[in-house]
This record gives C-alpha cells, sequence and structure tokens, in this order.
C-alpha cells in the first residue's frame, strides 16, 4: 500500500509539473505577443511596463527559491490563476503554493490548483483546507507555516539585495580613490 501510494504521489507531482511547463509556455507566448503588440506606444510605455515587470518579478524571488522553481514561472501562474479568479490576491496565491508544497505528502488530495479552486468559490484558505481533509487547527497552524515561509523569503532577498548594494558601493568607492603607493 505505501509503494502504491508513493507512485500515486510521483505521479501527481510529475503531471502537476508538466501542466505547470506548459501553462508557462503557454503564458510566456501571450505575454511576448501582448508585448509585440504594445511596443507601437512608444518609448516611454515600454520601460514603465519594464520597470513594472521587474518590480514583480521581484516580489516573486524570495518564495521562488523555498519552492524550487522560478520567480517568472510562478509569475506566470499568478497571472493565470488571475484570470480565472480577479479577486485572488498575491498573498493568497503565494500561500496556496506554500501549502500545497508542504502539505502534499502527508495530503496528496492538497495542491496548489485544489486550494486556488477553494478560493475561487468563496471559501477562505483555512475553509478551503479544512474541506480537503484538515481539522481547524491544523489549517490554522499550515497558514501560520505558510505566511512565516513567505516572509522569510523576502526578508533573504531583501538582506541579499542590501549586501549586493553595500558591496557594489563599496567597490565603486575603491575604484575611485587613487592609488596611495
Amino acid at each position: 500500500m505505501r509503494v502504491t501510494r508513493m507512485m500515486w504521489y510521483a505521479g501527481t507531482v510529475l503531471a502537476t509539473m508538466a501542466m505547470l511547463a506548459a501553462s508557462v509556455t503557454a503564458a510566456a507566448q501571450q505575454q511576448a505577443r501582448t508585448l509585440h503588440a504594445r511596443t507601437g506606444r512608444g518609448a516611454a510605455d515600454s520601460s514603465t511596463a519594464e520597470r513594472q515587470r521587474a518590480a514583480s518579478l521581484k516580489k516573486f524571488r524570495g518564495i521562488a527559491a523555498q519552492l524550487n522553481t522560478t520567480p517568472e514561472a510562478l509569475e506566470n501562474a499568478f497571472e493565470r490563476a488571475r484570470a480565472a479568479n480577479p479577486k485572488l490576491s498575491r498573498g493568497n496565491f503565494i500561500a496556496a503554493n506554500v501549502l500545497a508544497n508542504n502539505l502534499g505528502a502527508k495530503h496528496p488530495n492538497i495542491t496548489t490548483p485544489a486550494i486556488l479552486s477553494g478560493l475561487e468559490s468563496g471559501k477562505s484558505i483555512g475553509q478551503t483546507l479544512q474541506s480537503l481533509g484538515l481539522s481547524a487547527s491544523e489549517a490554522k497552524q499550515a497558514r501560520r507555516t505558510a505566511d512565516r515561509q513567505a516572509k522569510d523569503g523576502e526578508t533573504r532577498v531583501k538582506n541579499a539585495d542590501k549586501r549586493a548594494k553595500a558591496e557594489k558601493s563599496k567597490r565603486l568607492a575603491n575604484e575611485k580613490m587613487p592609488d596611495s603607493r
């Protein structure tokens, strides 16, 4: 029975990854078409769009590393999920992914699409997790853990950015100083 469960879980993970890869490709193609259609507006709009895209990607950097994916893949998946549910927030999307990642091994029916479907139907994340088989206390604890992981990911990215900025400033200061030998 254990081998069967492991095989089912592995099949579910592989199927999910295949669907994610296919949808990322389709989203990238759609985004390329959209970007191509917008190029007639001028350079100012293009640079604004690029800055907004970079800022949006930056928001997914911390959690993407924890989920073993790329910020681009997460952003594309978020845009697709947002198209299906315009009320979906970035925080709920990230929580759904982290919860599915954390709970998927013990509870194979808890997947990102299942959580997003529950959110789309008007349920909260806690209600959705309870409908997928968790108790109220387990759902609350899982949500707290997911929130903590997302916050830790953001903190790591901010700290890494600060270190990189400090190193760059130090390097530039050393280059400007004349050699006193």
